[in-house]
């Protein structure tokens, strides 16, 4: 039984791992510590059961689940969060998860989870995994010919009349995807999954990678559906859950399948001739930003540089900047600051932590650097801070100071 942990938090990854380790020996486990991680480790293994944090760099841990279920119909989720808000459970219900877990995780819990699980695999039906497996070769397969093809490879003898029988008219729908120079398999697993889901919906066909920054879908529309209903519901999901810049471009109708590779050359060299959008479309950017408070809350003591903020919701550092400076009103590193000093002001209130514990626990390593921070913030050192609020204390109380 293979399972995955997917959370940002190490201690968590790694304590539901020897928890697991413990009761159940035989089980593998797979620590990813952000979205991207995760699909790389579901790409690459069979997994059964994933245990997945609410609030995760780049991606929320529910829209992961969301995406994923499609490909991963079989797999086993248990949303784990450290909020109990009931709109959290509700939507991880609603989605198919089979449990909710609160941080901190109760190692009884967690067992009685792993075991009800684990039976509930063990129980499904071997002739019900075996046809799963040959759907899912087949598809790998027609995939394979039609990616061939689209390129512009040969593809030998090979007979494709078995492969294009349902699609004796069809559209193809190119996305491009502003990879610079960094990965973007999260990126192109959201098209992916997002593409193949509202082809579905809007009729049938599939989805190939065309290469690193492309992916092609080919469809059949339903007789009341259009490629404009189906091109616009596209680009308002990739909005949704993209952080980076990205072209859709559609062919016209055609009919004859030998035709495929000069459509996707003319695909290609439409695209190539209209610049990527500047920035993710209206929406995503605001999206990410209220991703990065709920991060900053989380994290405030960890050393959170623009750099790492920008990176963990997948923006460019200049355009993090811009638009959290238009959400907040502050600027990145005003806010980060004001945060971590209205925390320290809550735990100077109680007298039993030291001055270096506090600055520890709110983000700061130097106390001399913690004391200049907080005194340009408020006039006062930290102990003056401390020392005026028991005098408010006693005072309160009717109780003059010593």
């Amino acid at each position: 039984m293979n399972i995955l942990v997917a959370d940002d938090e190490r201690v968590i990854r790694e304590g539901i791992m020897r928890t697991i380790g413990q009761i159940s020996p035989d089980h593998q486990v797979f620590m990813a510590a952000k979205a991207e991680d995760a699909v790389k480790i579901m790409e690459e293994q069979r997994i059964h059961i994933v245990l997945t944090d609410i609030l995760m760099p780049g991606m929320s841990g529910l829209e992961f689940m969301k995406i994923s279920k499609r490909r991963y119909p079989y797999v086993k989720w248990v949303v784990i969060s450290a909020h109990s808000e009931f709109s959290y459970a509700q939507e991880a219900v609603r989605l198919g998860a089979r449990d909710y877990l609160l941080k901190p995780i109760g190692k009884s819990k967690l067992l009685e989870i792993i075991t009800n699980l684990t039976v509930e695999i063990e129980q499904d039906n071997d002739i019900s995994r075996q046809g799963e497996r040959l759907k899912a070769s087949l598809r790998f397969l027609r995939e394979g010919v039609f990616q061939r093809l689209a390129s512009g490879l040969d593809i030998g003898n090979l007979d494709i009349e078995p492969f294009i029988e349902d699609y004796k008219h069809f559209y193809m729908v190119m996305v491009q995807l502003d990879a610079e120079d960094r990965s973007i398999r999260l990126e192109h697993f959201i098209v992916e999954n997002v593409l193949s889901e509202l082809i579905e919906l809007h009729g049938r066909g599939f989805v190939v990678s065309y290469d690193r920054q492309s992916l092609l879908g080919l469809i059949t529309l339903r007789e009341d559906a259009t490629i404009q209903q189906f091109q616009d519901e596209v680009k308002e999901h990739l909005t949704h859950y993209l952080k980076i810049p990205f072209q859709m471009i559609h062919s016209g109708l055609s009919y004859d399948f030998n035709t495929v590779p000069q459509v996707v050359k003319r695909m290609r060299e439409a695209s190539a001739s209209q610049a990527l959008e500047l920035e993710p479309m209206k929406g995503s950017g605001e999206k990410a930003i209220d991703v990065a408070l709920h991060y900053i809350k989380e994290h405030f003591y960890e050393d959170l540089s623009l750099e790492k903020m920008a990176s963990v919701v997948f923006l460019n550092p200049a355009y993090f900047s811009q638009l959290f400076k238009q959400k907040t009103g502050q600027g990145y590193k005003e806010y980060v600051t004001s945060l971590r000093l209205e925390q320290a002001k809550l735990l100077l209130l109680n007298p039993k932590l030291k001055l270096a514990e506090i600055a520890e626990r709110v983000g700061y390593q130097d106390m001399k650097h913690f004391t200049q921070m907080f005194r340009k913030r408020y006039q006062l050192t930290p102990t003056e801070y401390r020392q005026q609020q028991n005098i408010n204390i006693l005072m309160s109380k009717g109780t003059p100071p010593q």
